[in-house]
């Protein structure tokens, strides 16, 4: 008994050190199965085994409490081979008590099974396909014995029921079936004892003599868990003190990054609708052509005159507000055949730069696309070309533009 004990704690122990890392699936409505089971049962000896067996058929409700430990109730019954009319003993006269129902036998009470596999071998995260548990047991034993024993002119004699407790001991070799592994295959080989002695004698028997061999298949149904699966599921190992301050830094840390970006975000909203004020103020402003005449010129038989198309931020469409400059470059290159324009492109530094440069070259080419197309300017008097970022004016808006510089041959 005492190595039982100890068996019993180390296997507890090694339970409970599984449970710390499996978590997911482990609730105390997980982990719930239902087996059906059937077979035969036969006297341990003095007996022939096939010759005395019997069905046996029952149905076990079990809770899986680790991958390691799980406990349930069952509930077994032999089926009844004997005839009434069967002589009891050598005479022929006498006749035995032997069961008149259906079953014979029925054993009622609880087990605990230890997987082998997994204590020896660890748990994986889910359930191999061949897992060998040891099972032990006891309950409530009952023999339905009723039945009449009369010699010759004898009156007769009526046996009752008899009761008594179990014990049991055995294995199960499961097969567990499919991809969702809700299915289990066994095959359940174990020793029952009848504690009660069939005498006088009151004593209970732990032996070979009041024994009984089952030999078991089963098909057990898993109940899907918590966790969505039909099984225990692994959870990464706990966090050291250290590693719960490390973690906290880093959430610390990012909570500081996300205020502050949110700051940057609040302030570069508050300028771009500062710009946006300041964009429509210059919509609002008549446009003006300026004709800018240079005099330090290699050739002086060459006047240049500039016309300025502005862009609104981000864009290289030409508005509507802008369409009378581009108008008065096309009217003075119609009356002057002999002179050729330079469209230079231009953006401001906000933004991107790759952005900026891009916005450049199509806000020259905007323009080119207009005098050619509208205004059918021959593409061979103009020439477009983007020149990047710019700071010529003090306002960042005034330099969203494009400069068309008109050279005029007197």
């Amino acid at each position: 008994m005492k190595k039982i004990i100890l068996l019993a704690v180390a296997v507890m122990t090694l339970s409970a050190a599984s449970a710390q890392v499996t978590v997911k699936g482990s609730k105390i409505y997980d982990n719930i199965s239902v087996t059906l089971k059937g077979g035969i049962v036969s006297p341990y000896q003095h007996y022939a085994f096939w010759k005395n067996a019997r069905g046996v058929a029952g149905i076990e409700l079990r809770k899986q409490v680790t991958p390691i430990l799980g406990l349930g109730i069952e509930g077994e019954w032999s089926i009844n081979t004997s005839s009434w009319q069967k002589p009891y003993g050598e005479h022929p006269s006498v006749w035995g008590p032997h069961c008149k129902n259906i079953f014979d036998h029925q054993l009622v009470g609880g087990f605990g099974t230890v997987s082998l596999t997994n204590l020896l071998l660890g748990y994986l995260g889910i359930p191999r396909t061949l897992d060998v548990e040891a099972v032990a047991g006891a309950g409530w034993w009952h023999a339905y014995n009723t039945g009449i024993v009369a010699g010759p002119g004898e009156d007769p004699v009526e046996f009752a029921d008899k009761n008594s407790w179990y014990t049991k001991a055995g294995l199960n070799l499961n097969w567990n079936v499919g991809e969702s592994k809700a299915l289990t295959v066994s095959l359940k080989p174990a020793v029952v004892w009848y504690m009660g002695r069939q005498s006088t004698q009151s004593t209970n028997a732990f032996n070979a003599n009041c024994a009984a061999v089952e030999i078991e298949a089963g098909l057990t149904y898993h109940f899907k868990n918590s966790n969505g699966e039909h099984y225990m599921t692994l959870c990464p190992m706990r966090y050291t003190q250290s590693d719960l301050d490390a973690i906290n830094a880093q959430v610390n840390d990012l909570r500081n990054q996300l205020s502050n970006a949110r700051a940057d975000v609040d302030a570069a909203n508050a300028r771009a609708r500062r710009l946006q004020q300041e964009l429509d103020e210059c919509n609002k402003r008549k446009n003006k052509v300026e004709y800018i005449t240079e005099t330090n010129v290699v050739d002086n038989s060459v006047e240049n005159l500039e016309t300025n198309v502005y862009f609104e931020i981000g864009k290289s469409v030409v508005s509507a507000a802008q369409m009378p400059n581009v108008e008065r470059v096309a009217i003075f290159l119609k009356n002057h055949p002999e002179a050729t324009c330079i469209i230079k492109g231009y953006a401001s530094k906000d933004g991107p730069e790759d952005l900026n440069i891009r916005l450049a070259n199509n806000r020259a080419k905007a323009v080119y696309d207009l005098l050619i197309g509208k205004y059918k300017i021959k593409a061979s008097r103009i020439k477009s070309e983007g020149n990047g970022i710019s700071e010529m004016f003090s306002e960042p808006e005034w330099n969203r533009v494009s400069i068309c510089t008109i050279q005029n041959k007197k």
